[in-house]
Parts: C-alpha cells; structure tokens; sequence
C-alpha cells in the first residue's frame, strides 16, 4: 500500500496513477467485457474485393481512417505530457480520434497546460479535451469546462463519471447530488458538443437516458472488463480498511458488451463509443455490430 495523505497534489496523483499501470495488474481480476460472448457468422464466400472496404467512419463532422479512438489517459504530470505527444504523433499518422485525461491538474495549475497540449502534434485528428463531472459540484462550471477545450483546441468535452473510484479513492471528491442539471448547463453553454464517459463500470440505460435528455451528444461507455480503477485505488490505499474497500469492487460494473447495448436503447440516436477492455480489431467490430460508431 502506498502512502496517501488526503493534501496530495493533483499531479502527483496522476504519477501515481502511471506507476500503478505500468507495474501492476489493474485488470479487472474476473469480471470481462462481455464481447467474449458473440461471435461473427464466417462466410467462405464473401463475394466482395477486400481492397474494397472502406473503414472510415464519420464523428462530429471530422471522418477517421479507421473507428478507433485513443481513449483518455493520462496529463498533468511530466511523464504524462511524453506520453501524451507520442500518442498525438500517432493519431495523425494514422487518422483517428484521440483524447486526453483529465486536466483538472492544469485547470488548477496553469503550468501543467503543457502536458495537454498536442494540438501542434496533431492538427487534424478528432480531439477531445476531458473534465471530471463531479467538478461540476467543487467549484468547476462553464468557464473551466470552456478553458479545458481552449487548452487543448478540442472538438468536444467529456465529462468523466468516475463515481467508485473517487468512492474508494484516499482524496476522492464524493459529492454526487444534482449532477445532472449541472451538466445540461453546460452542454447549453460549452461551444463543442458534451461526451459523458464512464472510466471503466459502464452506464445504465436510465443513466444514458438522463444524460441525453440533458443535451450529451455522445455515450462512451467504458465498460467493465478491462483495467479497474477500484484495483489502481487498491494499490494507492493508506490503510488495510482502505484496501479492502476498494478491493471488495473487484466484480462490480457493467460488462462493455452490456454497456452498448443499454447506451442503444437509452439514446438510439447518439453516437457510441465502445470502450473498457476493447483490445483488438475484432473487439471493435464486435462492438460496432452491437451499435458502437467507433471503439477505443
């Protein structure tokens, strides 16, 4: 267990957060996408040229070479802003979406901006600046969430829902009343459209019905199944009850198969982004044939 106090920094909370991943199996222990489940109808005889498929797919008015997007991960720290202009450089080379972690650390501290900034890295990819929800009741509204879009020249917002993790987590900020009237505040004030985005446990169908009809123009599902925040939490605990909390949640979510579907049925008409465990091509058409646009 490491050594928290509840005074710790914001970037050395994403420090944190990096080493956890690169060292231990964060993963959720049991619990799978759910994708596992399905399986595509081989066909010996496709009668198509294979030169012919076209993987581009249109989101937000900017088209991908292929539907995958760079999922949130990381900034706000010096390791994170390498990482964050490697995965840039990637993007462009290869024509995909990409987003950024949260950047409350240089909304808080306006040096850290240049760990966000990778717009020079990348000047035509489908890029999304990134806040956390639960802001939204310590002091965060419109004006932030409009700087974190500046910060980064994105072409949407999420707002991340990670409402175990800062449960579990030592400093976590575990307001969650009236949320949701916040956040249609400010997709009607934010200049780009809102992404709500789960970080790992996925959405309900209520949960995405409640989030369209506050003006969210796309669901990224983050599904259970791949890496569990409630696991990296377990590892940063000060205390052995910390740990066992956090490591008691090591089953819960929704699997990311799950996910899409209850986003479908919540709000059939928005966008879907697959994402919790996806780990290759056939986890993203997969996802794509259960109503996801893109996967990440």
């Amino acid at each position: 267990m490491a050594e928290v106090t509840q005074d710790v920094t914001t970037e050395t909370r994403k420090m944190d957060h990096i080493r956890i991943n690169l060292e231990e199996n964060v993963d959720f222990p049991r619990l799978t996408t759910g994708l596992e489940q399905y399986r595509f109808l081989h066909r010996a005889l496709p009668e198509i040229d294979l030169a012919d498929v076209d993987t581009s797919v249109t989101l937000f008015n900017k088209t991908l070479s292929v539907p995958i997007l760079i999922s949130s991960m990381t900034g706000g720290a010096e390791m994170a802003q390498r990482i964050n202009k490697n995965l840039a450089i990637a993007a462009q080379k290869h024509g995909i979406a990409m987003g950024v972690g949260s950047q409350r650390a240089a909304i808080e501290d306006d040096a850290l901006a240049s760990t966000f900034e990778i717009r020079q890295h990348a000047p035509d990819i489908l890029l999304f600046a990134n806040i956390g929800a639960v802001q939204l009741n310590y002091g965060y509204g419109t004006e932030e969430c409009q700087r974190a879009v500046d910060m980064i020249g994105a072409d949407a917002l999420i707002l991340h829902f990670n409402v175990l993790q800062e449960a579990v987590q030592p400093e976590g900020d575990t307001n969650f009343a009236g949320l949701l009237k916040k956040v249609e505040n400010v997709a009607k004030s934010v200049s780009v459209p809102i992404i709500a985005k789960e970080v790992g446990w996925g959405f309900s169908e209520a949960d995405v019905r409640s989030l369209a009809n506050a003006g969210v123009q796309a669901i990224d599902v983050a599904g259970a199944g791949g890496t569990s925040w409630s696991e990296v939490e377990f590892y940063r605990a000060q205390t052995q009850f910390h740990a066992n909390v956090a490591r008691s949640f090591a089953d819960w979510g929704i699997p990311t198969a799950d996910a899409i579907l209850y986003a479908k049925a919540g709000a059939p008409n928005l966008p879907v982004i697959a994402s919790g465990g996806i780990r290759n091509g056939i986890d993203i058409a997969k996802s794509i044939a259960l109503g996801a646009t893109v996967g990440g």
